[in-house]
């Protein structure tokens, strides 16, 4: 058995190899998080009849910050044009 062999059977090749996989998969789950608010920004603007540029779909789509997703939910219910969405105080 080579070196390289021995060490990927190893045991602590097998939990490095595991915690890159929880890694992962929390990493996912984070992103499923943001696109799944990113489309409820989107989705509620559209539902209100309210325009959306392709730049502004760009930028939410393309937005992983939980918190600015968030903050941009809460004005897709009151703003008037999308653009709206990214001024403070809206």
């Amino acid at each position: 058995m080579t070196a390289i062999q021995y060490f990927w059977r190893h045991p602590l090749a097998e939990q490095v190899r595991e915690e890159g996989r929880e890694e992962g998969r929390e990493e996912g789950r984070e992103e499923g998080r943001a696109q799944e608010r990113a489309d409820a920004v989107l989705r509620n603007l559209r539902w209100r009849q309210i325009d959306v540029s392709e730049s502004v779909r760009e930028r939410v789509l393309s937005c992983t910050d939980m918190e600015e997703l968030g903050t941009w939910l809460d004005r897709s219910y009151h703003v008037t044009d999308a653009r709206e969405l990214f001024v403070e105080g809206s």
